[in-house]
């Protein structure tokens, strides 16, 4: 392809460096890991993942070291971290080692980080930007021990049919990012976005010929972007590293839903038990990751009271759907 942002804007030597300090001391602590967690002790073992948004958490404006340990103490198996707590974590002096150590110490999987940038942008300026922003972005994460970073289409409002093409080659560009940092963007579908369809993520996805291509998807933002469930299963499960999990009530119909309209799993009329399933028999070995953003739950439960919520629901569903198959 011809082009590319990472070639015309390499990564230097300084970077390798700098992630090198960053995360190389992060991997010395001899601190005691702790095994304790209050909701999965008396459950079986499923094989995909129940993790956490801490979207699910916007509401409290806890600080994400809070956060790390109130998920872990909820039963989660793995997390996914806002970029911008994390910042703002490290802006009042928090160390990223501490937060690593954190995450190991609990037995949390760092699923993926929420970041945003424009990175698909049509004006290249704001391409470049994005690919500063994105390489400070993934530094911090792989000090943290995480491997991937959300990547949504920012920047544009619509997609255009005849440039399909340039936007396989924009995610190759921040995908040859990831290989020099070893932090991998994920391309992420909204329901309410530019890019909405699964089709159109596979497609740029497949495009780039990238091995580690990848699509996030989420449960709502495909019922929410007019997707049919029936070929689903079609994707490889094995590339798809985390999916956010969340249910959507019948009406309004589903082009009128909004955001905060999502509901914990199993409250809705999302088909798991059909879903579930195809996913499973597709390959995917994942996390399934909470991802609400419901103001009547905030206004109604208290953090702590939250996250045992998404657990048991998020947990109960992904059982029953599975039962019949493993």
């Amino acid at each position: 392809m011809k082009n590319k942002i990472s070639r015309r804007k390499a990564i230097t030597t300084s970077l390798k460096v700098s992630l090198a300090a960053m995360g190389g001391y992060a991997f010395n602590s001899k601190e005691t890991k702790q095994s304790y967690k209050e909701n999965s002790s008396s459950n079986k073992k499923l094989p995909i993942r129940i993790s956490l948004n801490t979207s699910t958490l916007l509401h409290y404006k806890l600080d994400v070291d809070v956060q790390i340990d109130m998920v872990a103490d909820a039963g989660f198996g793995g997390v996914e971290l806002w970029m911008r707590d994390i910042k703002a974590y490290l802006d009042k002096g928090g160390k990223s080692d501490h937060l690593k150590r954190k995450l190991d110490n609990r037995g949390l999987i760092l699923e993926n980080i929420i970041g945003f940038s424009k990175w698909c942008s049509d004006l290249p300026e704001e391409r470049e930007k994005a690919l500063e922003q994105l390489r400070e972005e993934m530094m911090i994460i792989a000090a943290l021990g995480g491997k991937y970073i959300a990547a949504p289409v920012q920047g544009l409002n619509s997609l255009d049919g005849t440039k399909f093409p340039e936007y396989s080659e924009r995610y190759n560009a921040i995908l040859e990012l990831g290989d020099e940092t070893g932090v991998t963007p994920i391309l992420e579908l909204w329901g309410m976005g530019a890019l909405n369809k699964v089709s159109d993520c596979a497609r740029i996805v497949i495009a780039t010929g990238h091995p580690k291509a990848t699509m996030l998807l989420d449960f709502y933002h495909i019922y929410r972007g007019g997707n049919d469930w029936d070929t689903i299963d079609i994707l490889n499960g094995k590339r798809l590293p985390v999916i956010h999990i969340n249910d959507y009530p019948s009406s309004p119909s589903y082009d009128l839903l909004k955001d905060s309209d999502r509901v914990l799993p199993g409250k809705g009329v999302c088909p798991f038990d059909v879903v579930i399933p195809k996913l499973y028999n597709a390959g995917f070995r994942g996390g399934f990751s909470v991802e609400l953003f419901n103001k009547e739950y905030w206004a109604t439960m208290d953090a702590k009271t939250m996250l045992q919520q998404s657990y048991k629901y998020t947990y109960e569903v992904v059982e029953k759907a599975l039962e019949k198959t493993l």
